[in-house]
């Protein structure tokens, strides 16, 4: 063991803290926390005969270590995680997520409160109701509520003193508060209404809305009755197909495990009050040395790291270490009591039951996307006359409006899938006008000569292939850049539309006086088609964002100048 790491083990507090396992370039190998700091780190470094594989492997390439100490275990908890998320070190288990999920806002407070759609949960006494994940489970919510619930949809200052009232109206989606038609504690009546349905208290829910079209029905309200009777019926519907278990209005996270071989995946059920709105899932290609255990523990302390709400139960299928602790700081994020919990029997085991089924279909999906991958990759190398089969794709486009508001976007495939946590998007600084030759020229230079080649601080590894939307030109202009930077091992590509086909697609090869024309039904070709249409996705989306800004104070002074 080298002195210098020897002096650092002997002087470690006996305070809790996180400790940081770096190498000999400095590289963050591992991070944990620990309650006691001296206790935990020396332990690594003790000869241990049942010392796993992967502690063997990382204490033999530390060299340097770096603590951080803080006032208790559950302030070490967060930091670590916080440390975690940043640097992603080799050795720690990482979610490779950066997405902020779906959450339904309804502000009840607001005089009319209207459903929106939320990436953030703020503590602005507004309620909150997901995640969902997918985003169609959201939008299928929504679409049941917008035909259940007349429940204002628009973004217009509702004061009752509106002339007229819009289409909604005529549909029977909206009573027209802007119009005065419907008062405030009619609307504040849907509001619960909508709340009790999102809550999952849906017997509550239907016994008001059973109590409602009776008394409309003996006023001989029958228009307003039959309206009642169909959303009664509707909602019937949706818990009969949404319900999982009976077990009551509450809210809960299901945390199911799967392993093959060296995979593992674990995924998370939301059921909030009863009804299943959403799943995600974790996969990791090479996990063997991980236990269960660490899985589901790192699962949670990362996921409900980012801005999640955690419900008040956590349904897991195995003890975890520090669950004390987690529950602790779960509590304090949410503002009530959390709870983990290994049930044993009854509808809770079958929830836990349920994820473990859903974590291994989505391990065996993994496992046959993952062979399509390499199968299409192998006939792209063997197409293109690659040395190797391509792990890392690059995908490159321009978008602009007659030259005005040009910007670029860069992809990244990466082993079977986009890697969308490193996409980027650039501004194009230095062209004039609509060229899009100078454009791919600039953009490629940025990305491999500037502050994202690797190496840098922001760096990004190369990839194997370099794929541009575009023909011939294009593909000369990225190469002119990569030549001045010296990268001659990166393949550089073009795809187009073949002329007079609308189907067949064709690869520019450099030196190749003829494109290669893909066939339309290999793996293959649906890769570099995946990869294409993000990339021009991408750039699209960033481009319209530019116009839409520079649009905004041209609007914004017709508007003062009709006012004048």
């Amino acid at each position: 063991m080298p002195s210098q790491l020897e002096t650092k083990l002997s002087g470690l507090p006996r305070t809790p803290g996180v400790y940081l396992l770096k190498d000999r370039e400095g590289e963050i190998l591992y991070i944990g926390k620990a309650a006691v700091l001296a206790d935990r780190v020396r332990s690594y470094f003790q000869k241990h005969a049942d010392a796993s594989p992967k502690i063997r492997s990382l204490t033999a390439l530390v060299s340097d270590i770096e603590v951080l100490v803080t006032q208790s275990e559950l302030e070490a908890l967060i930091l670590e995680s916080n440390l975690i998320k940043r640097h992603q070190p080799r050795f720690n288990v990482v979610l490779r997520d950066d997405k902020h999920y779906p959450y339904l806002r309804l502000p009840i407070h607001d005089e009319f409160p209207r459903l929106s759609i939320v990436r953030r949960v703020k503590p602005d006494n507004a309620l909150y109701f997901g995640p969902y994940v997918p985003v169609g489970a959201m939008r299928e919510t929504l679409k049941i509520i917008r035909k259940a619930f007349p429940l204002a949809t628009c973004t217009i200052d509702i004061d009752g003193k509106a002339d007229r009232a819009c289409l909604e109206f005529e549909i029977h989606r909206c009573l027209a508060p802007c119009t005065g038609q419907q008062s405030k504690a009619a609307y504040h009546q849907i509001v619960q209404q909508v709340r009790l349905f999102l809550e999952g208290r849906d017997q509550e829910l239907l016994e008001h809305l059973r109590r409602d079209m009776h008394i409309a029905a003996d006023q001989e309200r029958f228009e307003e009755a039959a309206r009642l009777r169909d959303r009664i019926a509707s909602i019937e519907k949706t818990l009969e197909t949404q319900r999982v278990a009976q077990i009551g209005p509450i809210d809960q996270d299901v945390v199911g495990v799967a392993r093959s071989g060296a995979a593992a995946d674990v995924q998370l059920l939301f059921v909030r009050g009863g009804l299943l709105i959403g799943r995600q899932d974790f996969f990791w290609s090479n996990a063997q040395e991980v236990s269960d255990e660490e899985l589901i523990r790192c699962t949670i302390e990362q996921f409900y790291n980012k801005a999640v709400v955690p419900p008040k139960e956590i349904l897991v299928p195995a003890a975890v270490s520090d669950s004390t602790l987690i529950s602790a700081w779960l509590t304090e994020k949410k503002g009530e009591r959390v709870r983990l919990l290994v049930p044993e029997r009854g509808a809770k085991r079958r929830l836990l039951q349920m994820a473990r089924d859903n974590a291994a279909a989505a391990l065996a999906n993994h496992h046959r996307s993952q062979q399509q991958g390499e199968q299409a990759m192998d006939a792209l190398r063997q197409w293109l006359h690659l040395s190797h089969i391509p792990r890392r794709i690059e995908g490159f486009d321009i978008s602009n409006t007659m030259g005005s508001h040009s910007v670029a976007s860069m992809v990244v495939w990466e082993d079977g899938r986009m890697k969308r946590s490193e996409y980027r998007q650039f501004k194009i600084q230095t062209v004039e006008g609509s060229n899009d030759f100078a454009s791919m020229r600039e953009v490629v230079r940025r990305r491999y000569g500037g502050s994202l080649s690797p190496g840098e601080k922001k760096g990004l590894p190369y990839p194997d292939v370099i794929l541009i939307d575009g023909g011939l030109g294009q593909v000369h202009a990225a190469i002119e850049s990569i030549n001045q930077l010296g990268l001659t091992r990166v393949a550089v590509f073009g795809i187009a539309k073949a002329r007079g086909q609308q189907t067949d697609e064709r690869i520019i090869v450099p030196g190749q006086e003829a494109p290669l024309v893909l066939p339309a039904h290999s793996p293959a070709t649906h890769v570099i088609q995946l990869i294409r249409d993000e990339a021009h996705r991408f750039a699209l989306r960033y481009h319209r964002r530019l116009r839409g800004n520079a649009l905004i104070p041209l609007r914004s002074a017709r508007a003062r100048a009709q006012r004048s």
